[in-house]
Formats: C-alpha cells, structure tokens, sequence
C-alpha cells in the first residue's frame, strides 16, 4: 500500500457531480476548493502536504488545477481524510455551516 494520498481540488469542488470526480457528500462539499486551501487545512490537522501544481486530474482533461499529496495518517481511509479535510477548509474560511 502507498504511504501517501493524491487530493484534487475536484474531490472536494460543489460544482462538480460524483460522476465528475466529487468525493464527498454534497452538503461537505466547497465552492472553488483550490490546492493552497487543502495544502494549509492538511498542514493544520497535522500532516505533510506537498504541493504538486504541474499535475491534473485526468477526468479533467486540460484543465490542471494540480494535486496535493498527502501522506497518509495511519489507518485512516481516503473518504475519512476528504471529509476531515472539507470540513477543516470550512473552519477555515470562518462559516461552519457554509462554504
């Protein structure tokens, strides 16, 4: 298994549908999630997270908005990580129950 995990801004973006690469739940999800947002909420809640600009999401197609690599907590899944991320994202834009 690989000690990391790849984020993409899509995983988290309200604006896209499950089939277009959202990973979380509708009400978790963010508008305009960008990479400098889930880098510093992954930093927050204790992890490393390097910051790849020059990657994209391949159901993207030439939109590259980069990736996050996370390494990865100890025996937490990736849908777990996505949501604790989201919702550290929120904190962080200072409206809890919007985005």
């Amino acid at each position: 298994m690989p000690d990391h995990l790849y984020v993409y801004p899509t995983y988290l973006d309200r604006s896209a549908s499950r089939q277009g690469g959202r990973r979380v739940p509708a009400r978790l999800a963010l508008e305009n999630a960008n990479r400098e947002e889930i880098g510093a909420a992954a930093r927050r809640l204790g992890w490393t997270a390097t910051d790849e600009p020059a990657k994209q999401y391949p159901r993207a197609g030439f939109d590259a908005p980069g990736r996050i690599k996370i390494q990865k907590p100890a025996s937490m899944p990736k849908t777990q990580l996505l949501r604790a991320l989201a919702e550290e994202i929120r904190r962080g834009r200072g409206a809890p129950g919007k985005s």
